[in-house]
């Protein structure tokens, strides 16, 4: 990442806004937005299988039964790629199959926040992460659903406060079987 540029864009976006950035209050904006994007956009410099690499710790199960591991209300927030405005308040919810090995559990909340660490859309980002956690689990057997707010919506244009948006994104077993897409969202409901 260009923090330079980014620096320099931050200036002369002050400008363009008819603020002056050499006022006490916008001296260090430049430099502050500069390491924000460092950390809060992190997850642009990984790709999904990178990210898979990163946070594959497993743990061996001796029998399958095929039951479900269902990790829930996972809080990240994200930037639209559209207007760069914050998606906010979002619970990600990922539920997958154990292929003869669990993820750490930490891991699945740390695969959620990596990836939405990049300019999104939030069924781009419910696909990515379910991308993930079927490279780093070995399970082809993937749900995620995605509840959150985008200020797109809430602070310009059509101004909806209370409006939210829901994705569901379904892999392997859970998108052919209606019964475990439907256990998913009843264990959701708990």
């Amino acid at each position: 990442m260009d923090t330079k540029k980014i620096e320099q864009a931050v200036t002369d976006f002050l400008i363009a806004i008819g603020e002056d950035p050499t006022r006490p209050g916008l001296v260090e904006t430049p430099d502050r937005v500069a390491r924000m994007c460092q950390e809060i956009f992190e997850g642009i410099n990984y790709t999904n299988e990178e990210i898979a690499n990163m946070f594959n710790k497993t743990f061996d199960i001796t029998e399958n039964k095929n039951d479900m591991v269902l990790i829930k209300d996972i809080d990240v927030f994200s930037y639209c790629e559209h207007h760069l405005a914050l998606m906010y308040d979002m619970k990600v919810s990922v539920a997958y199959i154990p292929n003869k090995k669990v993820l750490g559990l930490s891991k699945v909340a740390r695969i959620a926040d990596m990836a939405a660490k990049r300019l999104q859309l939030q069924e781009k980002l419910g696909n990515d992460i379910a991308e993930i956690i079927s490279l780093a689990s070995d399970s082809k057997d993937v749900a995620v659903m995605i509840k959150g707010c985008h200020s797109c919506m809430s602070a310009r244009g059509i101004k909806k406060a209370n409006a939210t948006t829901i994705t569901t994104t379904y892999t392997g077993k859970f998108k052919e079987d209606i019964n475990l897409q439907n256990k998913f969202l009843a264990n959701l409901a708990l």
